[in-house]
């Protein structure tokens, strides 16, 4: 995906991604876990304010935590969700892109919490729970994102979503 798209980082995916475009995560225990992820050069976003007060270089997204669904009117917020996958991809529809990839938007703990196993004591984990919520607000969005005309793929090797098209990243890129 280097040099082929403009890339937003969740969390850890950094680390498979140092060169994304944009570092996105909504905790901030993530933040001080990574010490704000000093080493990445991109655009650093965070819904937390804390996280923005101590990392100056982290800039503050809004967030409505009184909705699940996109935020398509305030640019700079996003709906709520309790998801960080959910809001990067409010925000890449905000930034105009015209075609969205998903990758590792799993949204099963079926084979685990994460992709990097659980998070460290302090750290949020993710329940069956909350990963139903997810989907379900991440399938929502499907439809007022097509009626747009944004092209979301879905290219996640395993992923619980329903509503997007699903193929290999390669294809993704390809079409």
């Amino acid at each position: 995906m280097r040099g082929r798209a403009r890339v937003i980082a969740i969390n850890n995916s950094v680390q498979l991604a140092p060169w994304a475009d944009i570092l996105y995560a909504c905790d901030y225990a993530w933040w001080r876990r990574f010490g704000g992820a000093s080493t990445f050069t991109g655009l650093k976003l965070s819904v937390d304010q804390l996280a923005c007060k101590r990392y100056p270089d982290v800039h503050r997204v809004g967030v409505n935590k009184h909705s699940d669904v996109l935020e398509l009117v305030k640019i700079g917020t996003v709906g709520w969700a309790g998801n960080s996958g959910f809001h990067a991809l409010n925000l890449a529809v905000q930034f105009g892109a015209a075609k969205i990839i998903l990758l590792g938007f799993d949204m099963t703990i079926a084979h685990g919490v994460h992709w990097h196993g659980k998070h460290p004591a302090g750290m949020n984990n993710p329940n069956e729970r909350n990963v139903a919520r997810w989907r379900r607000c991440i399938d929502a969005a499907a439809a007022p994102i097509a009626a747009m005309g944004i092209k979301v793929i879905n290219a996640s090797a395993i992923s619980a979503l329903a509503n997007y098209p699903k193929m290999s990243l390669q294809e993704a890129l390809e079409c």
